[in-house]
């Protein structure tokens, strides 16, 4: 890949690491990794961003959280929060909401031109999310990651890559989908193997059933891997398909970003390496033959992914 240089004046260099300082690394829950790297735009795009980002992390928590209190979902609740996920994709487009996020969240999509594809995508997943507890197939899987990441993911490369003017916003010069689906993907994958323990204790699998048949593993062994129990090979032959898969969206991206790198200035640039990087650092820690796959294992201390960051912005110095 390219490397993006963010130039040598110094005075820009010394604004981009008072916004590192800024970061409360160690306040992040979850390592929202949109944030951190977005956190290096203009303020105006950054709430842009964080609006956003809160919409869509608001209806996929709803549907989290019930599936995490281990009661199967009746049709009833199903009907329910379906309608829920319906009601708030459609305040996005319809007369504006007395709710002041509501009001808040439509401003800055119109003000910045965001798709409302983008969101529409996102409701798409999230309904495949009410109506299944798991995938049958890992196309299943990356269908369902067209809406549950890649959709989050061009929301931030729209933002990201609009060109600026008197007249307002421009759209960028791409297909912003396009551009975030391999590294949305590779992250998604990442994401799924460092929170594998977590989203088995809350009732969560992201693994597809035909790659666990392939191995002889049903969904209920991943909960005792997840409990503690001793790994088998066939949970490691698992783990190394998602791990190569990840391995092609990781090539793909940095494809893409050098294919962009010439179209992009500055701080955006950046951000979009720093993204890509940060999930980079969380795949290295993956080790197929010997991890234990905990949380504890995978998961970059605060100082870990501020000195990633520091890396990220020394390289293109």
């Amino acid at each position: 890949m390219a490397v993006m240089k963010i130039g040598s004046n110094s005075d820009y260099r010394e604004e981009i690491l008072e916004i590192v300082d800024e970061i409360e690394f160690e306040k992040i829950i979850d390592h929202p990794n949109i944030l951190i790297a977005a956190g290096f735009w203009e303020r105006d795009r950054y709430l842009a961003a964080k609006v956003c980002y809160k919409f869509m992390r608001m209806i996929d928590d709803l549907i989290d959280n019930r599936k995490a209190s281990d009661k199967k979902i009746t049709p009833a609740e199903k009907k329910m929060l379906s309608e829920k996920v319906n009601t708030w994709i459609n305040y996005l487009s319809c007369a504006p909401s007395n709710d002041p996020f509501v009001k808040e969240l439509i401003e800055t999509i119109t003000r910045f031109k965001i798709p409302m594809e983008l969101f529409r995508n996102f409701a798409r997943s999230m309904h495949f999310d009410i109506d299944h507890n798991g995938f049958a197939s890992f196309d299943e899987f990356l269908a369902y990651s067209e809406g549950a990441s890649v959709a989050p993911a061009s929301v931030f490369v729209h933002l990201c890559c609009l060109s600026k003017a008197d007249d307002g916003f421009h759209l960028p010069p791409f297909d912003v989908i396009e551009v975030a689906r391999p590294c949305a993907i590779f992250s998604y994958i990442v994401h799924i193997i460092r929170d594998f323990q977590k989203d088995q204790w809350n009732n969560l699998n992201y693994f597809a059933n035909d790659i666990l048949n392939r191995y002889n593993l049903k969904p209920a062994d991943l909960r005792e891997i997840a409990d503690g129990s001793n790994i088998p090979y066939s949970f490691r032959e698992v783990i190394g398909e998602y791990y190569s898969c990840a391995q092609y969206w990781a090539v793909k991206t940095f494809q893409v970003l050098e294919t962009i790198s010439s179209r992009i200035n500055g701080r955006y640039m950046l951000s979009l390496q720093i993204i890509f990087s940060l999930y980079q650092q969380v795949f290295e820690r993956i080790d197929i033959k010997n991890g234990l796959f905990t949380k504890e294992e995978l998961n970059p201390t605060p100082e870990e992914i501020k000195q990633k960051v520091l890396e990220i912005i020394k390289m293109h110095s």
